[in-house]
């Protein structure tokens, strides 16, 4: 590796921590050189393990040899097998004092590291679907933590993909993977554009709403299903009346105590583990 010291808050090297947007790390223009940032250790080892390409970290110098020596060599080994490492540069590990690379980020580095790691090409649909019994389907939820959280419960219980429409946030939003811990690089996920695609691969859609023909979400019709996408909405309308009207179930949550309804991310949770294959 390479230990590189930086000194200005100026620096061109370490934009991609410092002052790029989230829009602009994504680069849609080209998406080949999209790149996101991963906080952490433990997140950034977990996206290593999965494949993401590293392209350089911002360390505090006490962390290089101890907390993220591991990601660190890590990172080194992914760097050699890839087109990026061919021409033998080492592997770049920016650093400075806390106090600078606090102002760097705006904030306390988490755990001290990040890492700049290469996008992924988009997935298709019916890639990320070809084995999915049960696969979440994100309808225009934009909290970013809601996001990291819907997806580490999807890891956690069982969900075999997830979708999301366009409109939603997007799962590599630095503060959704690190909400997520790492848990967007486990489950595999697509955008989708038409909810229709559903169908077309034998899934049956179950709608997340309150309605008066909804059915309770532990009728056993619904774990009966063998291909199913549970549908779930944003966190003030919840979800399109179309999307309602066009699914195979409109499913609730039992309440108690007259509330009416949960957090989004709080009620895929709960749906991912009633709704489990077993």
């Amino acid at each position: 590796m390479e230990i590189i010291r930086i000194e200005s808050l100026q620096d061109p090297r370490v934009q991609m921590f410092t002052t790029l947007t989230e829009a602009q790390l994504r680069n849609r223009l080209e998406p080949q050189k999209g790149i996101f940032i991963a906080e952490s250790p433990k997140v950034i080892g977990v996206a290593l393990q999965a494949g993401y390409q590293p392209i350089a970290m911002l360390c505090e110098k006490k962390h290089i040899e101890g907390d993220a020596r591991d990601v660190i060599t890590m990172a080194e080994d992914a760097r050699r097998k890839t087109a990026e490492g061919d021409g033998g540069e080492a592997f770049p590990v920016y650093t400075g004092s806390r106090e600078l690379l606090a102002k760097l980020t705006g904030y306390t580095l988490t755990r001290g590291v990040l890492c700049a790691m290469r996008r992924p090409e988009e997935r298709r649909v019916e890639e990320v679907c070809s084995k999915a019994r049960r696969v979440a389907v994100i309808h225009g939820v934009v909290d970013t933590t809601n996001i990291g959280a819907i997806f580490r419960s999807a890891a956690a219980l069982g969900i075999d993909a997830v979708l999301l429409t366009r409109d939603s946030c997007d799962p590599l939003n630095r503060r959704a993977v690190r909400v997520s811990m790492g848990s967007v690089f486990l489950v595999p996920w697509a955008w989708i554009d038409n909810l229709g695609q559903l169908q077309t691969l034998r899934f049956r859609t179950a709608a997340m709403a309150l309605s008066d023909d909804s059915i309770s979400l532990d009728n056993p019709v619904l774990k009966q299903e063998e291909r199913l996408a549970i549908i779930m909405g944003t966190e003030g309308d919840g979800l399109p009346q179309q999307t309602i009207a066009g699914a195979d179930y409109v499913v609730r949550i039992p309440m108690a105590h007259g509330v009416d309804s949960l957090n989004v991310a709080a009620a895929s949770a709960v749906a991912f583990w009633e709704l489990r294959v077993e």
